[in-house]
């Protein structure tokens, strides 16, 4: 059931173990999604027949995730209500932003009185991806080490990353520890829209609205911000064309 809930107490994960608690990125605006989101909000336009959203559903469902922080602000009723509808076997709590729009960051940091887990994930909703010989979300949990991280980032290869048109994201070295792509040049990796991270990322965080970019720089300055390389295809889904490309793609395997 869909609810506004107070804090909770803190479940500590095993760090081999997919957290059980992921926060669902759903309040942008979908502007590059345009006209596709005139009438809907970017999590519910429809790739492959279900709407992005329910991609993301499925593999969450899949790892063992049973708790859902969702923030709305766009259209935030037509998004409760597909909650409501195709999330019913998820326990859901809404952080709403309908007043402000806080972006990636301050839409973390509202949310985290409604955590009730460290690590957990973070996820976008209009993420797409399939996963390769290991199963995405639990290879990056594999992956979390609580004492030296902060964050850890699900990454693809920019060679892999269909659709993207950037120049990455990040540099990594031998132990995973990131590094921002260096002007000029092209950085080997792109952050998938997927992470595991610690609450001791958010300390400090900066009130209203702000990126998580100001929390990552915190962390890579500390050594603390890591990636995990995903074995299997990945979509850049931000706009009408690369949702028909996507769809060709998957049509033709």
């Amino acid at each position: 059931m869909i609810a506004r809930r107070r804090a909770m107490a803190i479940r500590p994960t095993i760090a081999s173990e997919v957290p059980a608690t992921a926060m669902v990125m759903a309040a942008g605006l979908g502007k590059r999604m345009r006209p596709l989101t005139a009438t809907r909000p970017k999590p519910l336009v429809e790739l492959a027949g279900k709407p992005l959203v329910d991609h993301v559903l499925d593999r969450l469902r899949a790892a063992g995730v049973r708790r859902l922080v969702v923030n709305v602000h766009y259209l935030a009723d037509a998004m409760e209500a597909h909650l409501a509808s195709r999330a019913s076997d998820f326990d859901v709590v809404i952080s709403n932003e309908r007043d402000l729009l806080l972006e990636t960051g301050g839409g973390v940091a509202k949310a985290s009185s409604l955590i009730d887990a460290d690590p957990f994930l973070v996820v976008n909703s209009d993420n797409y991806w399939v996963d390769g010989p290991a199963d995405a979300l639990r290879l990056l949990a594999s992956h979390w080490d609580g004492e030296r991280m902060d964050a850890l980032l699900l990454l693809v290869p920019h060679a892999r990353a269909a659709n993207h048109s950037g120049r990455g994201d990040f540099h990594m070295n031998a132990q995973g520890r990131l590094k921002r792509r260096r002007s000029g040049r092209i950085a080997p990796f792109v952050f998938t829209g997927i992470q595991i991270v610690s609450k001791r990322l958010l300390r400090d965080a900066p009130d209203g609205a702000f990126s998580t970019n100001v929390l990552w720089d915190r962390a890579i300055a500390e050594g603390r911000c890591f990636g995990a390389v995903h074995q299997g295809q990945w979509f850049d889904v931000g706009t009408p064309a690369s949702i028909k490309a996507t769809e060709a793609a998957l049509a033709n395997g």
